[in-house]
């Protein structure tokens, strides 16, 4: 194996992961923008949908909790975090989560019953499949004064709020909010099989895809699936624990009949805060995505994104608690690369928080046999990529 230094890490760092991030910075800058005026538009029409400056602690439901507020400045202060609503999957590929108004006061039930129904609403001969161990069902119950919207229809069967139903109301609204003066010349609805809304965004740079996820957020909630921490782990700290599952979880309209768990706003803490030890953590993360893009798994329909890779540094962190483990930056950048030819050669990645779950489980072989083949060339000489 080649050679190569400290501080050729971190000329790579200053060179090229540095420019990345400031480009990505000011894309989703301007993204976010553009989108905040779509989603402005369709909750006029329809105020079940919220503009996604109101999402995450931004929500009116949370602006009478001003320690919760003050909490989340707090950790990430000075650290310029995106939206929690916005997630960079590639440079040019966002899913951006689009919040629900007039769902509150949640607790997760246990009553357990099958669904007869299908999408229009008929009744079946035979049930629909139970949910995955990473989706829930959702029912109207499980809140306590749902608005009367909700109880619609157009939304809801039999007592369930049906994930595609709400995604074909919302994709309604936003092809008509994509027709006005201020946003027809920046924001085209793109096909899609099943129900998606994914969007084209015209930015200054280039052409970003987004998803338009919307979601419930259940603020100051921990679903029962997510069995976390684990017994007598040392990371995170308690503390960090505790005020990590005060932010809650989301659960995405991303299925048919099942709502996807989400637990952005906990991993923009965890990442926020994640070198407070003073160790390399995030820099060795931003170094392997860096080359995850340009070597491993490039385009704009990577098989690995970068959610794949927080959950692995998550992963890394709880199995190396200590800062001593994050001091040398060449020897964690290794380990870390390392974990992901692993993951990749076994098509195995636990998700963090619900570990019995496999972010891989669908992913196509080939690809991740394709990706280990690279990155094993890469571990046989990094100083050929490092530069």
């Amino acid at each position: 194996m080649a050679e190569f230094t400290e501080e050729d890490l971190d000329q790579y760092l200053q060179n090229q992961v540095d420019l990345r991030h400031r480009q990505v910075s000011k894309t989703v800058e301007e993204v976010q923008k553009i989108i905040k005026d779509l989603t402005s538009e369709v909750s006029v029409k329809d105020g079940r949908f919220q503009s996604i400056s109101n999402s995450g602690v931004h929500s009116d439901s949370l602006k009478d909790q001003p320690a919760l507020l003050a909490k989340w400045a707090t950790l990430l202060r000075g650290r310029c975090a995106f939206n929690p609503a916005i997630q960079v999957l590639t440079p040019t590929q966002f899913l951006i989560s689009v919040p629900l108004r007039g769902l509150t006061g949640y607790r997760e039930r246990r009553a357990r019953r099958w669904r007869y129904y299908s999408l229009s609403g008929s009744r079946r001969q035979s049930p629909v499949r139970e949910p995955e161990k990473l989706h829930q069902w959702l029912e109207l119950d499980s809140f306590l004064s749902p608005t009367q919207e909700w109880h619609d229809s157009h939304v809801a069967i039999e007592g369930d709020i049906v994930p595609a139903k709400v995604v074909s109301v919302f994709k309604e609204q936003v092809e008509e909010a994509v027709k006005s003066r201020s946003l027809a010349s920046k924001v085209s609805v793109l096909d899609t099989m099943g129900s998606v809304v994914r969007v084209a965004v015209e930015t200054s740079e280039a052409q970003i895809e987004v998803e338009l996820v919307p979601t419930v957020e259940l603020m100051h909630s921990w679903p029962k699936k997510a069995r976390w921490p684990r017994l007598l782990k040392r990371w995170p700290p308690a503390d960090r624990v505790r005020c990590i599952k005060s932010f809650g979880f989301n659960l995405l309209a991303t299925s048919n009949y099942h709502w996807l768990l989400s637990f952005s706003r906990a991993e923009q803490v965890l990442l926020g805060s994640i070198d407070e030890d003073g160790g390399c953590r995030r820099k060795c993360y931003r170094i392997v995505r860096q080359l995850k893009e340009d070597v491993w798994c490039p385009g704009n329909k990577p098989t690995i994104t970068a959610y794949h890779l927080q959950n692995l540094l998550f992963w890394t962190c709880e199995k190396y608690p200590n800062s001593k483990h994050w001091k040398n930056l060449k020897e964690s950048v290794l380990r870390l690369v390392r974990k992901l030819h692993k993951c990749a050669s076994q098509r195995y990645l636990k998700h963090y928080f619900v570990g019995s779950y496999n972010l891989l489980k669908y992913t196509n072989t080939n690809d991740l046999d394709d990706m280990a083949s690279k990155i094993s060339t890469f571990l046989d000489n990094p100083a050929a990529y490092i530069h």
